[in-house]
């Protein structure tokens, strides 16, 4: 594939055997991601390595996302998370109510934010939890499930906890190569990011008649990819983006937000402001963004510039 390609296309997996994480029938490819971990994407190989940096620095700035294929996660790990989330979604309305997410909270069932919205009301249903990077050995995941769903969803809580596990590793591999794209440290991102605490959430979109009246999810940027233009100095633009809905099928969807630490400062690295770039954000806290972006102003392209102001005012009380 050419670099001017938005899908990163990375070399087949290799034939390993899998090794368990969480118990006789939780598997993921320890191993494979393992050696991913130790020598990039490529095992070694420096120049499919520069490939796919290239790759992803064309995309980042002519679209402001790519695809990855061929990434190496499992596809039983895959199959059985959707299948999970699709029978989350399937039971009774009383029982997702009772896991209902709080004001301003990241955890639980919520219905479709009607608040944020005066036309077009979102059509979906989204079901949210919170993983932390530095408990990796433990079962935050398989905990939080069980606490709220009930001891009869522990399965659940483990195949959500492995799916988990291979979204970080994948990620902070990802992270890496974001680094090389951008000529800085290619370890800066992925150690500001390792011990932080990921959201991941299932999306459920319904079939709607007048599909044209509603969207799945109105136009947004996520917060973590403003995070990530923050620390790239505005260099790659989070994308705003949205969810459409289907008048005769149902639409579902997984997402793994990373996330640094409430406390990390997010700020571009020092050898890529070296090049006497202008810094374009201020030093700020992800606790801050998030409150900002949770409870003050929904993320679309001009968050950043609100939060800048909202912050400034913040600082002078």
């Amino acid at each position: 594939m050419d670099s001017s390609s938005s899908t990163l296309i990375l070399p087949p997996p290799l034939n390993l055997k899998p090794n368990k994480l969480l118990g006789e029938e939780k598997l993921v490819l320890l191993e494979f991601l393992g050696d991913y971990l130790e020598f990039g994407f490529f095992n070694g190989d420096q120049e499919a390595t520069l490939l796919a940096a290239s790759q992803i620095k064309t995309a980042c700035l002519k679209h402001g996302f790519f695809q990855v294929i061929n990434h190496g996660v499992d596809e039983s790990v895959i199959q059985s998370v959707h299948q999970q989330m699709d029978a989350f979604f399937k039971l009774p309305f009383s029982k997702k109510l009772s896991v209902r997410r709080k004001p301003g909270g990241l955890c639980g069932y919520s219905g479709a934010h009607a608040d944020r919205f005066s036309d077009k009301l979102p059509w979906k249903e989204t079901f949210s939890f919170t993983y932390e990077h530095a408990n990796s050995c433990g079962l935050d995941v398989v905990n939080y499930i069980k606490s709220v769903l009930g001891q009869e969803f522990e399965e659940v809580g483990y195949v959500y906890q492995t799916y988990c596990e291979a979204m970080k590793t994948l990620s902070l591999v990802i992270l890496e190569l974001l680094a090389i794209s951008l000529g800085v440290d290619r370890l800066h991102y992925r150690k500001l990011l390792e011990d932080g605490s990921s959201i991941m959430r299932g999306n459920n979109y319904p079939p709607c008649r007048e599909a044209g009246l509603t969207l799945g999810t109105g136009p947004h940027s996520d917060p973590s990819s403003l995070t990530y233009e923050a620390l790239s100095n505005g260099r790659y633009k989070s994308c705003l983006h949205r969810a459409v809905v289907n008048k005769d099928s149902v639409r579902r969807s997984l997402v793994f937000f990373v996330n640094p630490k409430e406390d990390k400062i997010v700020r571009p690295p020092q050898d890529l402001m070296s090049r006497q770039e202008e810094r374009q954000y201020p030093d700020f806290t992800w606790s801050h963004l998030r409150e900002f972006t949770q409870n003050h102003y929904r993320a679309d392209t001009a968050t950043l510039r609100n939060f800048v102001q909202w912050l400034s005012l913040l600082q002078q009380k």
